[in-house]
């Protein structure tokens, strides 16, 4: 009997020993490399639909700046108007990077004098400045990114509030997880010279 019970208690500790260290991985890897987010909102239609999940790379920034196309995940600056103490994150694309001049005008967003082409958005949809945007361009300092939402008619962004800097960013998203039908690699969007 005593041996049954040693048994059971040697198997017990030994769950919780796989238990624990099982836990401590996934708590290494969310804090320091990967981290899961869902795409709330229609900022991102026609490329992230609301309900989809991603994964952010929280690692890559750590050794670069983000580069102009790609995704990222940033905490929401205080004119984003978030409910308090929701940890509100948003998904955007980099549009702008340090150094840039930015201007919207003429439905387009104008990257130093250069029109931005974007083929990943419908044509149809309206790009139109915002409060930090409008009839000005926007001077990206060192360190700032101007982002945007993909559905620009429907987008609260750096048109409205200005840019962001490399500390407010979370990570790069890189992959969709969620719902199966949608898995898939995220890359980032190339554009044609000068940019």
């Amino acid at each position: 009997m005593k041996n049954t019970f040693e048994k059971v208690g040697a198997t017990f500790l030994d769950l919780i020993e796989t238990m624990a260290i099982s836990f401590s991985i996934f708590l290494v890897v969310y804090l320091f490399f990967l981290q899961p987010h869902q795409v709330n909102g229609q900022s991102m239609v026609p490329n992230f639909q609301s309900g989809e999940h991603v994964l952010t790379d929280k690692v890559t920034f750590k050794m670069r700046d983000p580069q102009r196309g790609e995704i990222v995940v940033f905490h929401a600056p205080p004119e984003a108007n978030c409910p308090e103490g929701t940890g509100c994150d948003f998904i955007k694309r980099v549009i702008g990077v340090p150094g840039d001049t930015i201007e919207v005008k003429e439905n387009a967003y104008w990257i130093n004098g250069n029109k931005l082409p974007e083929p990943y958005i419908p044509s149809d949809f309206s790009i139109l400045p915002g409060n930090a945007t409008k009839n000005k361009s926007i001077y990206l300092g060192p360190d700032e990114f101007f982002v945007s939402g993909d559905n620009r008619p429907y987008s609260s962004d750096s048109r409205a509030w200005g840019a962001i800097t490399k500390d407010e960013i979370v990570g790069r998203v890189f992959f969709r997880y969620w719902p199966v039908s949608s898995i898939s690699p995220v890359g980032k969007a190339d554009y044609p010279s000068p940019f």
